[in-house]
């Protein structure tokens, strides 16, 4: 039996796919494993090959693995296109309506089973991916039957009949399969899980959970993948808090109703992509001069400009932290798994408020669409802090009485007192042009200096929870592994298996990217060997950054990756071993 499998459905956009992995991971996660899945898909709303790859292991796993166990096809493309991560004792199980081939390079077994006809007979050809969901079963030696609370629950609003016609089409697939495996019935079953519960989600519905338990009532966003599943969720949840999700026109008007929704005293923020980041950069940096909280979700994808929408990347970086025109204090944080994401996007919340700036929550393609098994959230650690927010006029009324409240009062710490508009002895003016401690416009040499210098304190002493993830069991390193967002999973993994090689590695993973923690990062690259960055990019542009913070130059080797897909544990492996 096996602790670990890799299976993975493709076929057109549009045609269940997708429905057909939710289905197959939904069962797979109720029955105690754990599951981490990643989908291929194309930038279109219906045609164009489409996968999506799921591992379920007896134990926690997060990233893709290299080979695959189990391809179910749709057409001959999926076939053609996958074929060639099977391993020798793989297997195709592939639909008969479209005449499947087997490539002859492959060693994998090729079963072939009427998905589509097997449905139509029972209705529709809409449940051939039932069909095939019960010839995965068969497989693995699984009970048609684990699929029944699933089918109830996707499927039940739609009547008792549809339930009991879907389960059907499972149980043929199974009983076909069957037949057509003979004594290989269980080839790849997998050892039994622990049976134990746990949430399985994707990033964007972290991070949008996470918003909700940390106060926000509004969010404003314009859709844009791979964003949108934020605002889809938010759509559905927030007006029962009494909060609601508006659609703006565009992503410059989605920041700036974030910002005044803020200046009021309303947990607000918006979420988009590279492209939606690009046209807030002006709003973003109206936040920084006018300090008012402001939250933005960056969910990366391949770009320049339009460039791969439905792709992985990690180009934004830079982007996040030097965007703006002018100097701006900043908060750039980057969670590096679906679980970190609810936890940081919380604390992103009580960083905006308390350090009145624009804090940014990077995610990447891979972590907001990646879908994960999560531990049982632990709301007790979800706390509200607003920093020097006064809520009480009484607070206002033991100040010296003056004609205009110092909204920009220049501080030890770089922080002012910060009241919402309409409290008594509150009044004060916000504008974006250089200004005084009460708003008030100034061109003064003296009181921008002073201005500036206070702004930038902020971010002098960030109170921020562990910055970097430190796996590090060795004092002296051949080498150390650095990576952000996505690729903790995979750099865990490639890890292992150099250290079975006997490399002697350490691991750093960088979790607040702004302002840079060299202070943490700094000893563990003095004590290695190599320093190998690993990114999804083409400039290396976390190694410049660790060179601008902590130097190291020499020691610093990119290993980056920018067509599009993941990285592979062995991809890493590999090119670590190059480097010893």
């Amino acid at each position: 039996m096996k602790e670990q499998l890799s299976w993975k459905v493709g076929g057109q956009q549009g045609e269940g796919i997708e429905s057909t992995g939710e289905i197959f991971s939904m069962a797979l996660n109720r029955l105690g494993y754990y599951l981490y899945g990643y989908r291929h898909f194309s930038s279109r709303i219906k045609g164009g090959h489409t996968n999506n790859k799921i591992r379920v292991s007896t134990s926690q796993v997060r990233a893709i693995a290299d080979d695959l166990d189990i391809l179910v096809a749709f057409d001959q493309e999926t076939i053609d296109v996958n074929y060639k991560e099977l391993h020798s004792e793989g297997v195709i199980i592939a639909d008969a309506k479209f005449k499947p081939e087997k490539p002859e390079d492959t060693d994998a077994s090729l079963y072939i089973v009427p998905f589509t006809e097997l449905a139509t007979e029972l209705g529709t050809s809409l449940m051939k991916n039932m069909v095939a969901v019960g010839a995965t079963c068969a497989v693995l030696d699984l009970e048609p039957d684990v699929f029944k609370e699933v089918v109830e629950e996707i499927f039940g609003r739609k009547g008792e009949t549809v339930v009991e016609k879907n389960m059907e089409a499972i149980k043929q697939g199974f009983e076909k399969m069957k037949s057509e495996l003979g004594e290989k019935v269980g080839s790849l079953k997998l050892k039994e899980a622990d049976g134990k519960k746990r949430m399985f989600m994707i990033g964007n519905d972290a991070i949008a959970l996470g918003a909700l338990a940390g106060g926000v009532r509004l969010m404003a966003a314009y859709p844009i993948t791979p964003a949108s599943e934020i605002m889809e969720y938010l759509i559905k949840k927030l007006p029962m808090v009494g909060g609601t999700v508006i659609q703006t026109e565009d992503e410059i008007a989605a920041a700036t109703m974030a910002i005044g929704a803020n200046y009021g005293g309303i947990r607000s923020f918006t979420a988009s992509a590279g492209p939606g980041l690009s046209l807030m950069m002006e709003a973003i940096g109206l936040s920084g001069m006018t300090e008012q909280p402001l939250v933005v979700v960056d969910t990366q994808r391949g770009g320049p400009s339009t460039g791969l929408p439905t792709k992985q990347e990690q180009s934004d970086l830079m982007a996040m932290i030097y965007g703006t025109h002018g100097e701006i204090p900043k908060i750039v944080m980057a969670p590096s798994t679906v679980q970190e994401a609810f936890y940081d996007t919380v604390e992103a919340f009580n960083l905006a408020e308390e350090y009145q700036c624009p804090v940014i929550i990077l995610s990447d393609l891979q972590l907001s669409l990646g879908k994960q098994t999560v531990e049982p959230l632990d709301y007790s650690k979800v706390e509200i802090r607003r920093g020097k927010l006064i809520e009480n006029e009484s607070q206002l009324e033991e100040l010296e009485p003056k004609k205009y409240f110092k909204r920009y009062e220049v501080t030890e710490d770089g922080v002012s007192p910060r009241v919402t508009p309409g409290m008594k002895n509150g009044i004060h003016h916000v504008t974006g042009v250089e200004h005084d401690e009460t708003g008030k416009p100034s061109e003064s040499p003296v009181n921008r200096k002073a201005q500036m210098d206070k702004r930038m304190r902020k971010i002098e002493k960030i109170n921020f929870n562990q910055p970097i993830h430190i796996h590090a069991p060795h004092e002296e390193a051949d080498l150390l592994l650095v990576g952000f967002n996505s690729t903790r999973g995979v750099i865990e993994e490639a890890m292992g298996r150099l250290e079975a090689d006997g490399i002697k590695v350490n691991h750093a993973h960088i979790r607040l990217v702004h302002p840079f923690p060299a202070e943490e990062l700094e000893p563990l690259m003095e004590r290695a060997k190599k320093v190998a960055v690993i990114e999804h990019n083409a400039t290396g542009q976390l190694a410049s950054i660790i060179k601008m913070n902590v130097g190291y130059g020499r020691k610093i080797k990119n290993l980056t990756k920018y067509d599009g897909t993941p990285f592979l544990p062995q991809e890493i492996y590999t090119r670590c071993k190059e480097l010893n």
